[in-house]
């Protein structure tokens, strides 16, 4: 089990400015938690798809970053979080292809293989929250 390591870092996502200020924190905590550039990139990547994400069907939400540890290992846990209109299908919107805006449908799917660990909460009508973590073992 993974405890978090330093304060959150929360930033309200609403605009592409707000992706950008995303992306930084996050790029700029893992380069702090020793992340080489790499993986500075792989995280600050995986914050512009969430984020992309909450403004495309949400609007708004909140993405939360924070360093986190588990027994030697340091990491960094990114949460998206909205209260948009949730996924009707969690199994199809992560089949490769599948999309409902017309994109090439590799975002969440794309974003597990991006980083270590993956999980989605979803509920029609309520929202969607999306956490992923990166291990710099």
């Amino acid at each position: 089990m993974f405890t978090p390591v330093a304060t959150e870092l929360r930033v309200q996502v609403a605009s592409d400015r707000d992706i950008l200020s995303a992306r930084q924190r996050g790029r700029e905590l893992a380069h702090r938690v020793g992340f080489g550039p790499t993986d500075q990139a792989i995280i600050a990547t995986a914050i512009s798809e969430l984020a992309r994400n909450i403004i495309q069907y949400a609007l708004r939400g909140e993405i939360q970053i924070c360093a986190i540890e588990d027994g030697n290992a340091r990491g960094i846990m990114v949460a998206a979080s909205d209260e948009g209109p949730g996924i009707a299908s969690v199994d199809q919107a992560m089949q490769d292809g599948y999309s409902t805006s017309g994109g090439l449908g590799l975002g969440l799917p794309g974003l597990k293989r991006l980083m270590d660990d993956f999980e989605i909460v979803s509920k029609p009508g309520a929202g969607t929250t999306v956490t992923v973590r990166k291990w710099n073992r």
